[in-house]
């Protein structure tokens, strides 16, 4: 009967430490089946490499060949390392280029996350050329909002955001380099009033009731839009609030009111919500407040030494 302190000695044994001589070694003798002729192809005599051999079986606790005087064959054990053993020296003689690729930016692992605007058209164009130039990089893409993502950078969760803000205030503390700006236009409900008009002006426009995302989300585009209420001598009628841009049209198309987006929202197209452009006009003296519009931005750490973030920027700026 087995003592019970060797079990748990034995089960918490850490796997031996095995170099990769040894694997070359049992790959070669794996191949000729013939210890004379393996220690040939590793300029070697024969017996340093049954000593190997041998201390390889002793470290794996298993037998990796049959010998006997006239022949050399694999165990079934032995069998199935082999190609193990190929694939761990392959990937061992590609580690230099691979640490030298990933020094150039052209391997590795690289985090970024985005808003849901630039999911439109911007990234899914961007993400196909570069995987395609660059297969190494592995590029993982979340999607999150403004706030969430400043939560992910203080964790060190991600190497880099798109974020959506008002034009002149991205986020403080963080790189940044601006990808787009473009204008707001409004979301109506298809069967509103407004959307037979081809030109819809502010003033139809105030009094609505208002479909919008939390100011956490994006405070300054929020603030931008309040702005442009009060200065008009309105208050938004704010009927709902929702996170995402997709959910926003789909609470438009619901009636619920409605809502300004980024023109590049107008490529969600869903049944029920139309958009239109809202210009701003003269009225005699007085100018119309003036319309917000937004800006698209690629922020990041200024310390974030990712290699692949580099190479990014660089292909997206081309």
């Amino acid at each position: 009967m087995k003592d019970a302190s060797s079990t748990v000695d034995t089960a918490s044994r850490k796997p031996p430490l095995i170099e990769l001589r040894l694997w070359r070694q049992f790959l070669a003798v794996a191949e000729e089946l013939h210890f004379g002729r393996a220690a040939r192809g590793l300029n070697m005599t024969q017996p340093p490499l049954t000593q190997a051999i041998a201390q390889l079986e002793v470290l794996l606790g298993v037998r990796l060949f049959d010998r006997t005087k006239r022949s050399v064959q694999l165990t079934a054990a032995g069998a199935a390392l082999v190609p193990e053993a190929r694939d761990l020296l392959a990937r061992a003689q590609a580690l230099p280029a691979y640490a030298r690729a990933s020094a150039d930016g052209e391997a590795g692992r690289l985090r970024l996350a985005f808003v849901s605007t630039v999911g439109f058209e911007l990234l899914p164009r961007w993400v196909l050329a570069f995987r395609a130039h660059y297969p190494k990089v592995q590029l993982e893409l979340i999607e999150a909002t403004g706030d969430v993502q400043l939560q992910a950078f203080e964790r060190g969760e991600i190497d880099a955001g798109f974020m959506l803000h008002s034009p002149g205030f991205a986020p403080t503390g963080l790189a940044c380099r601006r990808i787009s700006q473009e204008p707001l236009v409004v979301a109506v409900p298809g069967q509103h009033a407004l959307a037979g008009k081809a030109d819809v002006a502010l003033a139809d426009l105030l009094g609505q009731p208002l479909v919008i995302f939390p100011r956490r989300i994006v405070p300054s585009l929020y603030d931008a839009i309040f702005a442009m209420y009060h200065a008009a001598g309105y208050l938004p009628q704010v009927a709902q609030e929702a996170i995402q841009m997709q959910t926003i049209v789909n609470l438009v198309s619901a009636g619920l009111g409605i809502a300004w987006v980024p023109e590049s929202v107008r490529q969600f197209q869903r049944p029920g919500v139309v958009y239109r452009s809202v210009p701003a006009v003269r009225s005699g003296k007085t100018r119309a407040p003036a319309m917000p519009g937004c800006e698209t931005s690629l922020v990041w750490p200024a310390a974030n030494a990712n290699p692949a973030l580099a190479r990014f920027m660089a292909f997206i700026g081309e």
